[in-house]
This record gives structure tokens, C-alpha cells and sequence, in this order.
């Protein structure tokens, strides 16, 4: 198993921890996923590791396996959502200058309506 580690005051950490109540929609080892609270989709989901990561600017060696439990984790989210064929959209940001307001590593699962390009 892999050792979590937790940031104080950071929102996703204690979201992880179940000190702030959110809607989970899949959990294992590794990975959490809830329901965003602001939805920008008919489908809105937040993935994220359990061991705290500010930023894919924060990723070292060693985090490869956490990374492919997300990436897998947001496919087996898109099937159970019914997103696979009709499509899907995974926003990832990183750093301030990039949008990112929680500095815990997360992807934007969204779908259910059809999006435009370039996002934003």
C-alpha cells in the first residue's frame, strides 16, 4: 500500500481524510473521486489522489503508479457515466496562471453535453 500523505489546510486532504462531507463516487487504494459542487456538465466529476500532490508541476519519480490509477480511474468513471460514446472531456490544471484554485493534484471528468475548442 502506498504511504498517503496530507496536507494541513488543503481542501482535497481533508475531503480524503472524511473531515469535510462530499458525494464519492468511486474510492480505492490510491484514488478518490466525488461530484464537483460547482458542475460545469451534466457529468462533473473531481479525480484525485489521496496522497497530496500540489500540481503536475509536483510530480517526481515514484508517483507513476499513482498517476495510472487516476488516468484508469477516470476511463472506469467514463464507462460507468455512459460517457464512452458519446465523449468526454479531462481539464487538468496546473498552477495559478493555468486556473488551478485547489493546489492538490486533480482532473475534471466531464460530460453529457457537447463542449466547444478551444475551451477557454
Amino acid at each position: 500500500m502506498t504511504e498517503l500523505h496530507f496536507e494541513k489546510k488543503c481542501l482535497f486532504c481533508d475531503i480524503v481524510q472524511k473531515q469535510i462531507p462530499s458525494t464519492v463516487v468511486y474510492e480505492d487504494e490510491t484514488v478518490l473521486a466525488f461530484e464537483d459542487i460547482i458542475p460545469q456538465a451534466p457529468v462533473h466529476l473531481l479525480i484525485i489522489p489521496k496522497t497530496h500532490i500540489p500540481s503536475l508541476a509536483d510530480l517526481k519519480p515514484g508517483d507513476e503508479r499513482i498517476m495510472a490509477d487516476l488516468i484508469l480511474a477516470i476511463r472506469k468513471l467514463a464507462e460507468e457515466q455512459n460517457l464512452l460514446e458519446s465523449g468526454f472531456r479531462t481539464v487538468m490544471n496546473s498552477g495559478e496562471g493555468a486556473g488551478q484554485t485547489v493546489f492538490h493534484l486533480h482532473v475534471h471528468l466531464m460530460g453529457g453535453r457537447l463542449f466547444q475548442w478551444p475551451p477557454g
